[in-house]
């Protein structure tokens, strides 16, 4: 049976992607900068911690080494964008301890009509054959911001992903959480009905758990907290914590920033897509009131790790955040 480690449990490093082209990059020179700095501004933050390799795009490598920290290593393949948490694999122990990788099936968030993943789709194998870790094939589609443990076999989850018509067209349920103690070794799991409101618009990926709740601790759960009424989501952080209390958590609310609005609606801005690497979190910063209030809250969720602010707006605005282009690699 295989054990879906804790994201806070030792790392041997940390997996990313470099924008290289697609969306994410964006088209203009100050979309292209914006994108190759926030990709940068983690991928520098995190190697300060643990090792870092990056798989580029073999056309963006030189510019690439421009923009990163010469301690982050290179690997060269095909991409269509450079949300590893989401094409990467999931990585577990299996008998033994012995490293093993889950390379779920990923058809671009569930076949969104902007989104090509032809190279994406092979990005998992590539990254467990550069690791030299065996492979473990799903039969499900999914991505790794979808899901999250507590390394004790709980896993979050969340119905509009799992059971998304346009990922996994007439799984049940059953089928799904087979699927994940098949894989995952998950023995329990909790349903959350949605994601974030922002998270269903056109460049969303419908309702990814990693921007509402997250484990910092067997135990408990921080959850997005939007104390604001006039955002969509106060009624979503309602209604997930009193699931979550339901279920018998622990919970840490960390309230949503201040701002409200970006130029096209209601953020999703949330400090719950931090990553957890070796002796310290990366927090997403949106240059908000707010951001030193959820330092001080994840400073004691995580006692004994610094926990670093590195602007996320850019990666927000693009659909994601920093727990989402990045994936850890267990010691």
């Amino acid at each position: 049976m295989t054990r879906w480690p804790a994201e806070w449990e030792r790392h041997e490093r940390t997996w990313m992607a470099w924008p290289s082209t697609g969306y994410s990059l964006g088209d203009t020179e100050v979309d292209v900068a914006e994108a190759r700095g926030a990709w940068a501004s983690v991928a520098n933050a995190i190697v300060k911690f643990e090792p870092v390799t990056i798989v580029v795009d073999p056309s963006a490598v030189a510019v690439a080494r421009e923009w990163l920290d010469e301690r982050v290593d290179i690997v060269e393949a095909k991409l269509d964008d450079a949300w590893m948490r989401d094409i990467g694999p999931t990585f577990v122990k299996g008998p033994g301890d012995a490293l093993l990788g889950v390379d779920w099936i990923f058809n671009g968030w569930g076949a969104q009509s902007w989104a090509t993943w032809g190279h994406d789709a092979n990005i998992a194998r590539t990254v467990l054959a550069s690791a030299d870790v065996p492979v473990i094939s799903s039969s499900l589609t999914n991505e790794g911001g979808g899901i999250h443990t507590n390394g004790d076999g709980t896993v979050l989850v969340t119905e509009t992903v799992q059971l998304d018509p346009g990922r996994n067209p007439g799984w049940s349920r059953d089928e799904v959480e087979r699927e994940l103690f098949d894989t995952l070794g998950a023995t329990r799991f909790v349903w959350l009905p949605r994601g974030l409101t922002r998270d269903y618009d056109e460049f969303g990926t419908r309702g990814h758990v990693d921007i509402v709740a997250a484990f910092c601790n067997p135990t408990t759960v921080l959850y997005h907290d939007q104390r604001n009424p006039e955002h969509p989501d106060f009624a979503v952080s309602a209604h997930v914590r009193t699931l979550l209390e339901a279920e018998g958590f622990d919970l840490i609310a960390v309230p949503a920033p201040e701002t409200l609005r970006d130029d096209e609606g209601f953020v999703d801005y949330s400090y719950i897509n931090h990553y957890v690497c070796n002796n310290a979190v990366i927090l997403c910063g949106f240059d908000d009131a707010g951001d030193e209030v959820a330092k001080g809250i994840l400073e004691k969720a995580y006692p004994g790790r610094t926990v670093e602010l590195v602007d996320a707006r850019a990666l927000f605005a693009r659909g994601g955040g920093i727990h989402c282009i990045t994936q850890q690699q267990p010691a």
